[in-house]
């Protein structure tokens, strides 16, 4: 029904249980999603993640009949300043989430960009070198369960929430092995370019999450917003993506009955586009 390539994610239906939510994405016609885990965002995935809820999780997908592209978690903000106990707690939910990405078949885990901050905890420099180690700590963890290690940069609501930070990250992500998630909404939020955005990630684009945005709002339906997905999926055709897509429609701007509808609507358009 809709390109192999394109995705929902559980945060576009985030208002439903796991077990509705499933059942809305496949009944809709998608085969793919990105499984949320973002407190405070989508409760999908339980924040207390032990062994019992990797368990209860995994099977609700697997009973879903989807495939699952990536978890979209996160383990705290990479580059906070944290003791002892506070890094052991860090471990041992990024062991939990990595468990959870190898049992549903992912083909990887996703985390943020550092904190819900723009301001420095440290300095630019110091933050960035600490995300980083955190996020290649985390690449290494991620091999050792078979699955790969993706960051969302830019994201406008977080310390890489520009093209500036997002391309200086990027570099020290260099040659890691590292993914990058493009989120359309996100660029558009902040202000820039998303044919720059891609001009400066050439060949470093792991994923990509499609949401529209005007500057500093990133939660409209797609149509409803500034970003030009025609001009963009074309960029990323020519400069060779062949990754995978998923609508992660956490919008405001419609009804929670309104949104399969919409998010059909959304697929059909990308579809066509791809």
């Amino acid at each position: 029904m809709f390109n192999s390539r394109l995705g929902c994610s559980s945060i576009s239906f985030r208002h439903q249980d796991l077990r509705a939510a499933l059942r809305t994405i496949s009944g809709l016609g998608f085969e793919e999603i990105d499984l949320g885990a973002l407190p405070g965002v989508c409760d999908h995935v339980p924040y207390n993640l032990d062994d019992a809820a990797v368990t209860a999780v995994t099977a609700e997908v697997a009973a879903s009949g989807l495939r699952v592209r990536s978890v979209n978690g996160d383990i705290g903000d990479l580059n906070a300043v944290l003791d002892a106990r506070q890094h052991a707690a860090r471990e041992r939910h990024l062991e939990a989430l990595l468990t959870l990405t190898a049992n549903t078949g992912a083909k990887a885990l996703v985390l943020p960009c550092g904190a819900l901050s723009h301001e420095p905890v440290r300095s630019l420099d110091e933050d960035l070198d600490e995300i980083a180690a955190q996020l290649i700590h985390a690449g290494q963890r991620a091999a050792e369960f078979g699955v790969e290690l993706w960051t969302e940069s830019l994201h406008f609501l977080r310390f890489c929430w520009n093209l500036e930070r997002a391309e200086l990250l990027a570099r020290r992500l260099a040659g890691t092995g590292v993914g990058i998630v493009m989120d359309f909404s996100h660029i558009v939020a902040a202000g820039e370019d998303p044919l720059e955005y891609l001009e400066r990630h050439q060949g470093r684009i792991s994923h990509v999450h499609l949401r529209d945005a005007v500057p500093g709002n990133i939660n409209l339906s797609i149509g409803n917003g500034n970003a030009d997905f025609a001009a963009g999926l074309r960029a990323l055709a020519a400069g060779g993506y062949t990754g995978h897509f998923s609508l992660e429609l956490e919008t405001r701007d419609v009804t929670h009955d309104e949104r399969p509808a919409v998010a059909a609507k959304a697929a059909s358009y990308i579809t066509d586009l791809l």
